[in-house]
């Protein structure tokens, strides 16, 4: 591992350059002036530098100081006419690749001695796709960065969103020629602890799409992917793969508020690509579907998200953070998309840690702008609604408590609209929510659960709503995990406009 100063008066390439080298397992010193880097330097065996900092005259000291302590790589705009003697001189813009290629070249320590852990992996099919279970354990800081490099090559990015516990990250290595190949994990602070691999033919890993991280999140990891689901569809009688990633935050659209009352989470769920026989497709801003013309690797599409919505976008300028994360398969026939992250209740726990590290969370029964409780104090709701034009809104009651509290919070915007898919997210009607509760609510505390029904002020005089099912009510534990069900609804209730219907607990 290289120890490395970066010098950049400007924060935000001073970030960027520090991110880039780290994913590379180096260890990396920053200033943002001359003066800074001289007190700095000593132990560093390379100075990645500016030439303007803030003047040529500034970043010319600092070189004749430097100059025969370390390796000098310096990126400029254009080459002054005198300069002194440097080991490289990059011009600007520089890629990443030619940035890593020009350190290789002139520092001994580096990427190699960097590896943290080494595995092989045999492919035993002429070029087979490959899937890597990797067990890992990040540094304190949560969201470690590591590096996966397959023979020597730096390939992708994993966050380490578990922190320093251990957790299994499964990413798809791509289509490998048969043989032997070295698999390697590197990064500051982070622990490899196992690894397992198999061959996989299977259609749905052959198309999974590469994802680079979002332009304004590779600075500071905000809305970062954790999980990506594949489905098996059909329109039109024409069969199609269905790519959905869930991302631990959205940035813009929805509110916070809104997505609890609407979707039961704050995680943000995007359909991304879609791969027909012949063709493909994205959900382009403003959640358009347009056709994906693109680059690919083998069969995978390189997509990024470039709105704070996470809509999708072609590639053709990726950002140096690259994930290729494993899709899993799934039915959900009978269940909402945020079935999976029950399934994978590590989305809760990242849900959480994200809120609070953005300042959304509040206090329980008071107001502040879009912020939420703690996800422990909700009460989940998995449920079915009839194709109506109204709305629905849940409605709890505790023992001994006047009170009824309610998922929309008195707004028709909060409620569940029903009569497109677009709202309901659902081709099969299910949809989630939550109603918060006291810290501490305990299932044995609720008297009764209910459905208020609200039609627009345009809706057909005839409007009612019918919730068909209730097929899952939970809390989440201390440990986010989805409790025990607490109450379900197997008969089909309709619910005139402006009624509500309820039911006791025993």
């Amino acid at each position: 591992m290289a120890r490395i100063l970066v010098v950049e008066d400007d924060p935000g390439q001073l970030e960027i350059r520090k991110l880039i080298l780290e994913q590379s397992g180096h260890e990396i010193v920053t200033a943002q002036n001359a003066a800074e880097a001289l007190d700095r330097l000593p132990g560093c065996q390379l100075v990645l530098m500016d030439l303007q900092l803030p003047t040529p005259e500034d970043g010319m000291r600092l070189i004749r100081a430097a100059a025969g302590a370390a390796r000098i790589i310096v990126l400029s705009g254009g080459e002054p006419e005198t300069m002194p003697a440097v080991d490289a001189f990059l011009t600007k813009p520089c890629s990443s690749r030619k940035l890593l290629e020009t350190i290789a070249r002139f520092c001994l320590l580096l990427v190699c001695l960097s590896v943290l852990h080494a595995a092989t992996v045999k492919v035993s099919h002429e070029r087979s796709e490959v899937v890597a279970e990797f067990d890992l354990r990040g540094a304190p800081a949560e969201w470690s960065l590591a590096t996966v490099f397959v023979d020597q090559r730096a390939q992708q990015q994993i966050i380490l969103y578990a922190g320093e516990n251990k957790f299994t990250y499964n990413a798809f290595l791509g289509s490998l020629s048969a043989g032997e190949h070295s698999v390697d994990v590197r990064g500051p602070g982070v622990e490899f602890l196992g690894v397992r691999f198999r061959e996989d033919s299977s259609d749905v890993v052959a198309n999974a799409p590469v994802l680079f991280a979002r332009a304004n999140t590779v600075a500071k990891p905000s809305d970062i992917p954790l999980i990506v689901y594949c489905e098996r569809l059909s329109e039109n009688g024409v069969g199609f793969l269905q790519y959905t990633v869930i991302f631990s935050n959205e940035d813009g659209g929805t509110s916070t508020r809104a997505l609890m009352a609407r979707w039961g989470r704050t995680t943000d769920v995007e359909y991304v690509y879609r791969a027909f026989p012949g063709r493909a497709t994205i959900q382009a801003k403003d959640h358009k579907e347009v056709e994906f013309r693109g680059r690919r690797d083998g069969m995978h599409p390189l997509l990024m998200p470039i709105t704070d919505n996470n809509m999708i976008g072609e590639a053709d300028a990726p950002t140096p953070i690259r994930y290729q994360i494993a899709p899993i398969l799934v039915d959900l026939t009978g269940h909402s998309r945020e079935e999976v992250i029950d399934q994978h209740p590590i989305a809760y726990e990242v849900m959480a840690k994200e809120l609070q590290r953005e300042g959304k969370l509040r206090p329980f029964g008071t107001v502040d702008g879009e912020k939420v409780s703690d996800p422990r104090n909700y009460l989940y709701f998995e449920m079915k609604l009839a194709k109506r034009e109204s709305f629905v809104a849940t409605l709890v009651h505790l023992k001994g408590d006047p009170r009824w509290y309610s998922s929309h919070l008195g707004h028709t915007d909060f409620a569940i609209r029903t009569w497109t898919r677009g709202s309901a997210e659902s081709a099969s009607g299910f949809v989630r929510t939550t109603v918060e509760l006291p810290p501490g609510t305990t299932p044995d505390q609720i008297a009764e659960i209910g459905f208020e029904c609200i039609v627009p002020e345009k809706a057909s005089s005839d409007s009612a709503c019918r919730v068909e099912a209730v097929t899952k009510c939970f809390f989440l534990d201390r440990n986010y995990k989805p409790g025990s069900n607490v109450w379900t609804l197997s008969v089909p209730q309709e619910i005139a406009a402006g009624q509500v219907w309820t039911s006791a607990l025993r």
